[in-house]
């Protein structure tokens, strides 16, 4: 079996993110770090380590939903010794790896899997799943402003796509928005709103697809229902054909 199509298999990523690996010198096949992309492997003898560590295949996916707190890191190592999202999660005894990413400062709906196939379709900008985000911002928009964000800004070079953007309520130095983007830049919505002249306060994501993080507690996690990963590759599948 090409070691691509193995290290798929054994979920350590979708076949064209384990090629990556394989030229970074990541992967290790009985010992010697392996860049031949075509390099054949033995599944009963070959012993193959993905950054030092033994992979092997998993025969059940796992499928799981974090309430991400606020200061924690979506990666499994820190130089910095900050904590991450994987010290609120128990040991599968398989490689998780989240589909897109939140940052230090943002909390809410993440999704971490052993699938790399079901995470590429999440997260390729070709499937176009909706993401809904809760953002409080410094000040209050003006119509312009909010306008500016449904139609789309430059952001390095290149424009956001429309995104469906609803104001929930404004007091005296904030306002609450509602934000759908269908693409998932680093720090998009950060970006976005320091395009029009605003800053993000706070940033929860509630959605992606039509699982809704709903009242899961923050710092906690579930393993996601049946019907929700199903939903999430249907709605992926119309999303590339349309």
């Amino acid at each position: 079996m090409r070691i691509n199509k193995y290290l798929a298999k054994c979920n350590v990523g979708s076949r064209r993110s384990v090629e990556k690996l394989i030229v970074d010198g990541r992967i290790k096949v009985n010992g010697e770090v392996i860049s031949n992309l075509a390099h054949q492997i033995n599944e009963e003898t070959d012993e193959v380590k993905f950054d030092n560590k033994t992979i092997e295949y998993v025969e059940d996916k796992i499928y799981i939903m974090l309430n991400k707190p606020k200061n924690y890191l979506v990666s499994g190592r820190d130089d910095f010794d900050r904590k991450t999202v994987f010290d609120l999660l128990p040991d599968f005894g398989a490689h998780l790896f989240a589909i897109g990413r939140l940052d230090y400062m943002s909390e809410g709906l993440l999704l971490l899997t052993t699938d790399g196939d079901f995470a590429n379709k999440i997260i390729h900008p070709r499937y176009k799943l909706p993401k809904l985000y809760k953002v409080k911002v410094k000040g209050v928009l003006e119509q312009d402003q909010i306008q500016k964000l449904r139609d789309g800004v430059m952001i390095e070079g290149k424009k956001t796509k429309p995104a469906f953007v609803k104001e929930k309520s404004k007091g005296e130095n904030s306002s609450v928005l509602k934000i759908t983007i269908f693409e998932g830049r680093k720090r998009q919505i950060r970006y976005m709103l320091k395009k029009v002249g605003s800053e993000v306060l706070e940033l929860k994501r509630l959605q992606i697809g039509d699982v809704k993080l709903g009242t899961l507690p923050i710092g906690m996690w579930r393993v996601l229902k049946p019907n929700e990963v199903l939903t999430l590759i249907r709605l992926s599948e119309r999303k590339q054909r349309g």
